[in-house]
């Protein structure tokens, strides 16, 4: 009876678990109402620009999605574009925003021409003996400026990771996608066909995925499996028009800065501080690379670190037992990628019910850190080592590898796995076998970096 009642709760728990998730995850449970559209972060920043003494008229034939580009489909051929193709409406929405524009039809010129000649036909026929008069309307405008250009670029899959993990049955994990467009506008003059300004903008569109999953055999002939997870897409029509509107402030301002339309302003003084920071976000995006990242190795040419690592033996003894010991050592960088480690650390040698011994080792490595202009780096290292062991010198190579995030131009946290390979088979103090005695050990620490590194420019 107290087993069926253990049974039920387990497999109760999971479906708690499931329904209470709505709420966790936020998920959609009816339908929604039509709203109105989102905004971006620039569609405040181009409605906030200071106002122009007079509004500049420009034309838009046409600027639409020049990638080519169809959405990607996991089963078969999808023939849906990956690009909205209605981007001439999102930039005459931008350029009205913006209150610096008078954006006139010229998309569908051919139709407002056909309904002007309709009603031309239809006063003269009505008018009477004022047909002439009646029948004239008022002049069309003309655009001192054409806007062309387009979204030239949709690069899928430029960045991709993801992080999981499993252990008797329970697992969870993480993935995410980065997708990237790429958008020019160039503003030509109607009067010479001069290019007079030409700015380019892109958008990353960022896709994640979590989710978790549990499973258990209750029993030999009952199994328990449950699943819950939320992928969210960031939509590709917000990241378009953010990506125009950019273009457009970027337009603007880059305009007045260089006295494109310096006698548009209505108070110059009002862009002062609008150019500084655009010229600082200029300066910036010199060291931009893919992936909206920043190149620039900020790490020192020396570091100090410490870690707290768990140790287990890989000896000659059953049940060997994971203790936490400590390693800290200094470091010297070669280059941007290389760099030597000597390091001391202190490990227990445990077998439950046989032994336990504290053991004093040091180390000699050398580093790779695969992207050392990057604050996310990858890095491997091998080495040879020593231990003090029973008033002995023993000796050993060693092989790892981790990850390193940069949380400053000082500070970073490191999480490592190492792998040590004895050259004798007595580390326990039991010569058994063939294989020599080993030892696996995993780390958490911190990474202090100094000295100035010269700046390549």
């Amino acid at each position: 009876m107290k087993t069926n009642k253990l049974t039920k709760n387990v497999l109760l728990s999971p479906l708690i678990l499931l329904l209470s998730s709505c709420t966790l995850f936020n998920l959609p449970t009816n339908s929604e109402q039509s709203t109105l559209g989102e905004t971006t972060p620039y569609t405040p920043q181009i409605k906030n620009l200071p106002p122009p003494k007079e509004k500049i008229v420009v034309g838009v034939y046409k600027f639409r999605d020049q990638t080519g580009q169809y959405k990607a489909a996991e089963n078969g051929a999808s023939w849906s574009t990956a690009i909205p193709q209605g981007t001439t409406t999102i930039l005459l929405k931008a350029l009205e925003d913006s209150k610096w524009f008078t954006p006139i039809e010229r998309e569908n010129i051919g139709n407002l021409l056909n309904e002007r000649q309709i009603i031309r036909s239809t006063r003269k026929e009505y008018a009477g003996n004022d047909a002439n008069d009646a029948s004239l309307l008022p002049p069309l405008l003309f655009a001192g400026i054409i806007l062309e250009g387009g979204v030239v670029s949709y690069d899928t899959n430029v960045m991709t990771g993801g992080i999981g993990a499993r252990y008797f049955g329970l697992g969870a994990g993480a993935q995410y996608r980065q997708d990237r467009i790429t958008v020019y506008l160039r503003a030509v003059s109607t009067s010479t066909g001069e290019i007079l300004k030409t700015v380019y903008t892109s958008k990353t569109i960022l896709s994640t995925s979590i989710n978790g999953n549990f499973f258990r055999f209750i029993d030999t002939e009952r199994l328990l499996e449950s699943e819950i997870g939320i992928t969210q897409n960031e939509p590709v029509h917000l990241a378009v028009t953010e990506a125009i509107e950019k273009a457009v402030h970027s337009m603007i301002v880059e305009g007045v800065r260089d006295n494109l339309w310096a006698n548009k302003q209505k108070n110059p003084a009002d862009f002062a501080n609008i150019i500084s920071e655009y010229n600082t976000e200029s300066s910036i995006n010199d060291s931009r690379s893919i992936g909206n990242k920043f190149p620039q190795n900020h790490r020192g040419t020396m570091a100090l670190f410490a870690n707290a690592e768990a140790f287990q033996i890989k000896g000659d003894y059953i049940n060997p037992k994971m203790n936490v010991g400590f390693k800290g050592g200094f470091k010297f960088f070669i280059n941007d990628h290389f760099n030597t480690e000597l390091n001391f650390s202190t490990v227990t040698f445990q077998n439950t019910g046989i032994l336990k011994e504290t053991v004093l080792m040091s180390e000699i490595n050398l580093e790779y850190l695969m992207l050392p202009n990057y604050k996310f780096s990858p890095f491997v290292y091998a080495g040879a080592g020593t231990l003090f062991l029973d008033n002995e010198t023993k000796y050993k190579s060693q092989a790892g590898g981790g990850l390193e995030y940069l949380l400053n131009s000082q500070i970073a946290v490191r999480l490592s796995a190492q792998y040590d390979f004895g050259f004798s088979d007595d580390w326990d103090g039991f010569v058994n076998g063939s294989r020599n005695d080993q030892g696996v050990r995993i780390g958490l620490g911190l990474n202090y970096y100094f000295g100035n590194r010269k700046s390549k420019n």
